[in-house]
């Protein structure tokens, strides 16, 4: 099926090109604030945050009395991205140079006697860097005191790994660290997002960090090479492993996740899946003795694929295995990893083009970690593309909600991936029509001003976060097969979100969260056009300038081919939309191809019409359901009998009505009676008509409960 998200990017170079000091963009912003005592950096996969904690690291321990650096990160393999590194070469006045002898990111448990003794020794004499498991520092810490740790960065990898949850062991030391030592801490994370409902840090710890953050946009749009990302979904039925050719082209370089061995659409035999997947695409001719990588002669024209088996947990072949990946240079040394719970995070294959997911993923952050393998900068590549490959809901099955949920999830998973994809936009209140919006900006009318700092941070830094808490929450997703209206989801169902997320916001400071996070995603999911653009793809149009130099008439100019720039821009526009951006592109004081200045428009479509961005008012921002892409999304990807699955499994568990959307719908029920003269219908093929007609019922249940004294 087509991508869900489809992103194109400008390839500027700038995220990928180097400063004076041999920093690439985001580690220039970061080394920035290289003296805050706690810094919290958020960045995409493949941003260079290893190289960016270097360059801070080195600060602190030349420039700012730090006397030692922990690296902690989540599993060994992510270990080879701090060793030894030359950074004077390119500019900076220092190496990295950690001693071999306290990387304890080797073989062995993690919790051994050697490396806790090798961990305190490293803590007792003079060498300055470490770099060790989340596992090793948590059980050396339990033999060291706080005050251990004075004079001492630590820095934690992969933060998201940390919880402010009671059980979460990495989490109670870092609290324990911060509150009881002067040690400086680094959190560096590719995702801020959970796969549950647990924050990171406590509202209180969070805002004792400096924040540094770096968006997914501002980093690919930086490239030189990739120039798009295709997000999307192929649905199965049966066994994933009969349909896994249907998805899976062995001509990209490609990274196969198979379901965790606990989900619906494991086989509970991932060796054996393995086996299946191997001779469906080809025959094995051999297992290197020394890499472990297997020689696979493809079926279809009898070539050598070479693949890397990392779902073999026998520690020894898997070794060899993770050994051979570190050391891949080349294009041609690697064409297919499967693996199970390993190559998400901290994983580095440049050539990678596709990321292969098979089963709903809970988590956020390891969709972002997977995506994020596929989305290095590399000169093989112009585009790169995460398929996820799920259940179709059967209604024979006795795991259909299961299977519901699991789509549902994925799909919303999907619309957050745009959402973090896509370019940022200010957005700022219009006092007055001649109120004009700057370069980046979005002026919009009735939109409150941030009242407090805390509001400001949030918007600022934490929406998608907030995004994210919102479409994972159940009651939401019910909403998405369209039963719920609009103004509902945004004003009764978001708010308590907000409240429950932020539970020391004021009332008025959960309602300014609530215009900014509604309006971000509601301008984000929906397609905007901008005739300025527009002019100036046309006036650079390569025949468009021959059709002038041959004297083509200005009317055929008109009519044939501006409409072909405009549709190339904006392939989701239909043909009427295509012939009104031309007449507009084409009009106003000059021709569009004549170089003549022409006014800032931009339109974006809203309940399947355009609308000026220029008369956007927050009323209006309210009545569009923020995530309605995700039901046409939906609608279009599974025939009408799935469907009609999907939604009779929502309705069974469907939400229960509150006086609060009653009463808000009380308004839209009364003009539904003048317009059609007759009561909403229970029984109606519209779910927003079945949702009034439910309010009525509740309102007279309410006003009996009342006349009888049971309120």
């Amino acid at each position: 099926m087509p991508d869900i998200v489809h992103v194109t990017y400008a390839q500027t170079g700038q995220s990928s090109n180097t400063d004076p000091l041999g920093m690439r963009e985001m580690q220039q912003k970061a080394y920035q604030a290289r003296d805050a005592q706690y810094l919290l950096l958020k960045a995409p996969p493949a941003s260079g945050k290893s190289r960016a904690l270097m360059f801070i690291a080195l600060d602190k321990l030349m420039n700012q009395g730090i006397r030692k650096v922990i690296v902690a990160v989540p599993e060994r393999s992510i270990g080879g991205s701090f060793t030894a590194t030359p950074l004077k070469k390119d500019g900076f006045y220092a190496d990295w140079s950690p001693n071999p002898m306290y990387n304890l990111c080797t073989p062995g448990m993690d919790g051994s006697n050697s490396k806790v003794q090798a961990f305190k020794n490293f803590m007792a004499n003079g060498e300055p860097i470490l770099i060790c498991t989340h596992a090793t520092l948590r059980f050396a810490f339990e033999e060291l005191e706080e005050t251990a740790f004075d004079h001492v960065l630590l820095a934690i990898d992969e933060f998201h790994h940390v919880s402010a949850d009671g059980d979460s062991r990495l989490g109670e030391l870092l609290r324990s660290i911060m509150g009881k030592s002067s040690a400086h801490i680094v959190a560096m994370t590719g995702s801020y997002f959970r796969g549950d409902s647990v924050p990171v840090l406590l509202p209180e710890d969070e805002g004792l960090f400096t924040k540094v953050t770096y968006n997914y946009y501002q980093q690919l749009n930086g490239y030189r090479y990739l120039k798009s990302l295709g997000i999307g979904y192929h649905f199965y039925q049966g066994r994933y492993t009969s349909a896994i050719l249907e998805v899976l082209d062995t001509n990209k370089k490609t990274i196969l996740h198979i379901p965790n061995v606990n989900s619906g659409e494991s086989t509970k035999q991932k060796h054996e899946e393995v086996d299946t997947i191997l001779d469906a695409v080809g025959e094995v001719v051999s297992v290197d003795p020394d890499t472990g990588i297997i020689l696979l002669k493809r079926h279809t024209d009898g070539k050598v694929l070479k693949v890397a088996d990392l779902v073999n947990d026998n520690p020894r072949d898997r070794e060899k295995v993770v050994a051979y990946l570190r050391t891949v240079s080349s294009v041609d040394d690697l064409d297919l990893i499967i693996a199970l719970g390993m190559a998400k995070e901290g994983f580095d294959w440049p050539y990678c083009e596709h990321a292969l997911t098979v089963g709903y993923r809970g988590s956020l952050t390891e969709i972002i970690q997977i995506i994020g393998r596929a989305t290095r900068d590399s000169a093989n590549k112009t585009h790169a593309q995460f398929t996820n490959l799920i259940a179709q809901p059967d209604a024979a099955d006795d795991l259909v909600r299961l299977s519901v949920n699991n789509m549902l999830k994925a799909i919303t998973a999907s619309l957050l991936m745009e959402q973090v994809l896509a370019p940022n936009f200010k957005f700022k209140t219009k006092l007055s029509d001649d109120d004009k919006a700057e370069a980046g900006e979005i002026k919009v009318r009735g939109l409150k001003v941030p009242s407090s700092q805390r509001v400001k941070d949030i918007v600022e830094s934490d929406l998608n976060d907030l995004k994210a808490t919102i479409l994972q929450d159940d009651t939401m997703l019910k909403t998405i097969p369209g039963t719920v209206d609009p103004e509902v989801i945004n004003k009764v169902l978001i708010p308590k979100i907000i409240q429950a997320k932020y539970p020391l916001l004021s009332e008025e400071e959960v309602e300014e969260v609530r215009q900014y996070v509604v309006l971000d995603s509601v301008v984000k999911n929906n397609l905007m056009v901008d005739v300025k653009e527009l002019k100036a793809a046309i006036e650079k149009d390569e025949g468009i300038q021959k059709a002038i130099q041959g004297g083509v008439p200005e009317s055929q100019i008109n009519k044939d081919l501006i409409p072909k720039v405009v549709k190339a821009m904006y392939p989701d526009l239909d043909q009427d939309e295509v012939r009104k951006f031309s007449e507009m592109a084409a009009a106003e004081d000059e021709p569009a191809y004549s170089g003549a200045e022409s006014g800032d428009k931009r339109f974006i479509r809203m309940a399947g019409q355009f609308v000026n961005i220029d008369d956007l008012h927050i009323d209006l921002i309210d009545r569009i359901n923020p995530f309605q892409k995700a039901y046409e999304i939906l609608s279009k990807s599974v025939t009408s009998k799935v469907l009609k699955v999907i939604q009779d499994t929502i309705e069974a568990t469907r939400i229960q009505m509150t006086m609060e959307e009653a009463l808000l719908l009380w308004p839209k029920i009364n003009d539904f009676v003048k317009t059609f003269r007759r009561e909403p219908g229970l029984q109606a093929t519209d779910p927003l008509e079945v949702r009034m007609a439910q309010a009525i019922i509740f309102l007279k249940e309410q006003k009996r409960k009342a006349q009888h004294g049971q309120g």
